[in-house]
């Protein structure tokens, strides 16, 4: 499980991980550099390519935390305006590499304004761009517990038809929720447990403001990430 949450398990890499220089080159040089090359930059008319390759790699430098748009503009050079960053994002989204996900609300003008929470759509999209090592990663605990949050982020991005499902995060000032999926009326906030120490106050507190969801927590003292991994994720929207 811990080599999968790290290489990502892409089968044509997989003969690469007991080498992790190679290991990296392949995925940036088949996968990452294929995909912007002939799926985003040469579907749409990019008018900053070399700002749409910079946000995609601040992204896998921040896997499933919530950045705002003011933020990745000084992080970025020549990002000219949120509004070409917000674009940006849905392209690299339509290319199955990034999600910035919205804040759950009701109010939809609420909703437009919030931070994205960023999902890159496999492990291996961060850690083919990062110079920790296997180890070092499962050494870093607060890292770790990053690509633990993305790697069902992921799961949830891959797998859920974004037609029927809607998949955001929840926040109010210390409050949070990891993931919020949403399909029709029926709701369900999900809590990504890596370690002991992070409190259950988030899920409490949106169950409390929208009772009629359901919870589910993973990991920790919730299922195990293997069974979480393994079924079919739709059913625990249903369960």
């Amino acid at each position: 499980m811990e080599q999968w949450i790290f290489f990502g398990g892409y089968p044509g890499a997989a003969s690469f991980i007991n080498n992790e220089t190679s290991w990296k080159r392949y995925i940036t040089d088949s996968l990452i550099e294929t995909v912007l090359a002939r799926d985003v930059l040469q579907m749409s008319k990019i008018a900053k390519p070399v700002l749409l390759r910079h946000l995609f790699a601040l992204a896998a430098t921040l896997p499933a935390q919530f950045v705002s748009y003011t933020k990745m503009l000084g992080q970025l050079h020549d990002a000219g305006n949120t509004t070409t960053l917000a674009n940006y994002l849905k392209l690299l989204e339509s290319a199955f590499l990034v999600s910035g996900l919205e804040l759950f609300s009701r109010n939809k003008q609420r909703k437009r304004g919030s931070s994205p929470k960023l999902v890159l759509w496999n492990n291996a999209l961060i850690n083919a761009l990062s110079t920790r090592t296997f180890d070092a990663s499962i050494a870093d605990s607060s890292w770790w517990g990053r690509l633990i949050e993305n790697a069902v982020g992921a799961c949830l991005c891959n797998n859920l038809n974004s037609i029927e499902y809607t998949i955001t995060y929840w926040r109010e000032g210390r409050y949070e929720v990891d993931y919020v999926v949403a399909r029709g009326a029926d709701i369900l906030a999900i809590e990504v447990k890596s370690g002991a120490s992070k409190k259950l106050s988030g899920l409490s507190r949106f169950q409390s403001q929208y009772p009629e969801a359901k919870s589910l927590i993973i990991g920790g003292p919730g299922i195990p990430l293997e069974e979480f991994f393994r079924q079919d994720t739709a059913r625990w929207l249903e369960d």
